[in-house]
């Protein structure tokens, strides 16, 4: 036996009508009805309790402690073992640096752990506080994957809207903003890194033989791991449409550099003859023509004037410019 610890995020008891009841600090656990105690493992009094509450085995305490980041999933008889990713909202945070959730759960506590805040949490949290939240363990399991799944198809169908407002740009010929592709492209591809192997894990805890689970809550984990096997169809879909933007981006910066080097050609194109003259004339020797005329200088301006004139006229009509 042990007592609910200092410093919890959340501690409670539920009712088994979808609402809770606040369990005091020093409560002993496990309670007569299912709890849920909810801890932030980078405090170091939490840490401590962690690592000396007889509730836990060596393979939880790690787990909660967090030792590992990626998707985990591990059965010990009637007890789980969950990791979890969430997006990230903090702020100052990237969203694609997504949150690790520790999970020891049994068929009458549930210990849960964390370093920064997760607003899925705080959803399944929230209907607690309302009434209309789950009424036991296995209703929690499935509550917290179902929260963690709609935050996570949010963040991506916030990434398609930018892709979307992005190929508008570039239809009307338009470039991004500096560095907001590859920002784009690196949060599809971060998130498809957890969301994959979360997939499974939701997947195969749907098909996992745990006496507590009952049928109704095995569908709902199933059909969550069918919307994840959806987000992850959206996230390929997303960085194939960013690779075919990222040609065309390339291909506008191509034509707008080749566009401007023709330009600077034609130019010097029509200075050509004239820099050829000015050069011919501005020899130093005797007997250049209009040396001793005032007006020579106006009538050579206006020949050049002439000559670039005769030889834009002649471009245009060559379709050269």
């Amino acid at each position: 036996m042990d007592r609910v610890p200092a410093d919890t995020i959340y501690s409670l008891q539920f009712d088994g009508q979808g609402g809770m009841q606040p369990l005091p600090e020093g409560r002993e656990l496990p309670t007569e009805a299912p709890s849920w105690v909810h801890l932030d493992y980078g405090d170091p009094a939490v840490a401590r309790w962690l690592l000396q509450t007889p509730l836990l085995g060596e393979a939880a305490r790690e787990a909660l402690l967090g030792q590992s980041s990626r998707p985990k999933l591990v059965k010990l008889g009637e007890t789980i073992l969950l990791i979890l990713r969430g997006v990230n909202h903090n702020q100052g945070h990237r969203p694609e640096e997504m949150v690790a959730l520790r999970i020891y759960i049994t068929p009458d506590l549930i210990i849960s752990s964390r370093r920064r805040p997760l607003l899925s949490e705080q959803d399944v949290f929230g209907q607690l506080c309302q009434g209309v939240g789950p009424a036991n363990p296995a209703n929690w399991l499935v509550e917290i994957c179902d929260a963690l799944t709609d935050r996570a198809g949010e963040f991506v169908e916030e990434l398609h809207d930018e892709i979307l407002e992005l190929e508008e740009l570039v239809l009307t010929r338009q470039m991004p903003g500096n560095g907001r592709l590859a920002r784009i492209r690196k949060q599809l591809i971060m998130i498809r890194r957890y969301l994959s192997p979360q997939r499974d894990l939701v997947a195969r805890l749907g098909n996992e033989k745990i006496s507590w689970l009952e049928e109704d809550d095995r569908r709902r984990l199933l059909d969550i791991a069918d919307r994840l096997r959806r987000w992850l169809d959206d996230l390929d879909a997303g960085i194939a449409r960013s690779a075919v933007l990222a040609d065309e981006m390339n291909n506008l910066m191509a034509e707008a550099t080749n566009r401007r080097a023709y330009q600077m050609s034609v130019m010097a194109l029509l200075f050509l003859p004239a820099t050829f003259l000015t050069g011919l004339f501005g020899i130093n020797l005797g007997g250049i023509p209009g040396a001793e005329s005032p007006l020579a200088f106006w009538i050579f301006t206006g020949l050049l004037l002439t000559l670039a004139l005769v030889l834009a006229v002649w471009l245009k009509l060559r379709r050269w410019w």
